[in-house]
This record gives C-alpha cells, structure tokens and sequence, in this order.
C-alpha cells in the first residue's frame, strides 16, 4: 500500500464544494480543511505508485479551483489499526 499526504493550495475559498470534489475521487481516503500555509491535506491510500501518480497527475490538478501541490510520499506507517484490511486497498 502507498501512502501519501497531499498538500494543497486552492484560488477558490469554497472549501466545501472542493473539498467534496476531491473525496469522490478514487484512491482520496480523507480530506482535512487545515490552517497556515495549505488550505486542504488529501490522504491518498492506493495500492501502488502507479495508481498515486494517476490520481495526482490526472484528477486532482484537475479539480477545478487548485492552485499548486505538494506531495508527501509516506516512507512507512505505524498504526494500532489494519490499514490495509481497513482501506481494503
């Protein structure tokens, strides 16, 4: 499983509507309003960097109302749940 955080900065202020936008896509598991430099973190859980980089490249630039992103690549996990069995990814 490939983890990544996707740090986002929006043109558009309704949160909401982008927000929504980006967790109907595949492989988007949680979507966090935050403060400070980025507006949104996406939490992407798929089963390999192939899939990531699709999402990245070819759905969430595509969103209308993003600016930029970061990607954080998640290098390992610890967790007290199953996130494998949890995200059945």
């Amino acid at each position: 499983m490939v983890t990544a955080f996707v740090l986002i900065n929006i043109d558009d202020k309704d949160l909401k509507k982008i927000s929504e936008k980006l967790l109907d896509l595949p492989g988007i598991k949680e979507v966090h309003l935050v403060a400070g430099e980025y507006d949104i973190v996406a939490v992407i859980r798929v089963k390999d960097n192939q899939s990531l980089s699709d999402i990245i490249t070819d759905k969430i630039l595509h969103v209308p109302g993003i600016l930029r992103t970061k990607t954080l690549f998640s290098l390992d996990t610890f967790s007290h749940c199953d996130l494998k069995a949890m995200f059945k990814v």
